[in-house]
């Protein structure tokens, strides 16, 4: 069966700075997998590529078996991929609501139709009572799920979500687990995820892919990845638990 999101010796480099190097994993359709790994290990570069805000130096990358690694950013949101941002930037003057039509605008056909989606997913992310507001009157948790609302308008088969539970208070990252969850499930969307809230990743992944340095030095169940030698060395801790 052909993968949903295939990386085949991806390698960046800026100035001479080796971000990402040789890195190749597979996701399935449907699945959720979690990119973990130190700060300045190269996930949010790989992510750039992904979405085609960056092209790879060396490499290829397959996405539902088309080649995405040339396409520009608007092309890859077009074949399926959505997007979040670390540093949540909505249209601070737009209302929450307008934020999410500008998205659905990617595939509606009427107004109307965008904001009866947009409507729809606000509601899905607990933003319903606040569409009327303008985004920069947001709360962090608030803003976070309004990044996440903005990317689910495009209708992606894939969602990355780099770190949208930094930042929370534990019950709001419950709560944001359970939503991932149910887009998940219910909707069959697959997510990528960059994280550090490993406690987040154990309820969410059904696979972890461990940066360092920009070279994956391990892949597999998170059961699996909190045992490996090398992740606790570089990453996790002697005393850390994911």
């Amino acid at each position: 069966m052909t993968p949903l999101l295939a990386l085949r010796n991806v390698n960046k480099t800026f100035s001479g700075l080796r971000a990402v190097a040789n890195v190749s994993f597979e996701m399935a359709s449907s699945n959720i997998v979690a990119l973990i790994g130190p700060n300045g290990a190269g996930k949010t570069t790989l992510f750039n590529m992904i979405a085609g805000a960056v092209r790879p130096d060396l490499g290829t990358i397959h996405f539902n078996g088309i080649r995405i690694d040339g396409l520009r950013a608007d092309q890859v949101c077009a074949v399926g991929i959505g997007r979040t941002f670390q540093i949540v930037q909505p249209f601070a003057g737009l209302s929450v609501l307008d934020n999410v039509i500008v998205g659905a605008l990617r595939h509606a056909g009427k107004l109307r139709e965008a904001r009866i989606r947009a409507e729809a997913i606000l509601d899905t992310l607990a933003l319903g009572a606040q569409r009327e507001l303008a985004a920069a009157h947001l709360s962090l948790p608030e803003r976070k799920r309004l990044e996440v609302a903005r990317a689910l308008a495009t209708q992606p088969k894939l969602l990355l979500l780099d770190e949208v539970l930094a930042g929370l208070r534990p019950t709001e990252c419950d709560h944001m687990v359970k939503v991932l969850q149910a887009i998940n499930q219910r909707d069959g969307i697959a997510i990528l995820l960059i994280e550090h809230v490993m406690r987040a990743v154990m309820a969410l992944a059904q696979q972890v892919v461990v940066l360092h340095h920009g070279e994956v030095i391990a892949q597999g169940a998170p059961d699996e990845i909190s045992r490996n030698p090398a992740v606790i060395e570089s990453y996790l801790g002697a005393d850390s638990e994911l």
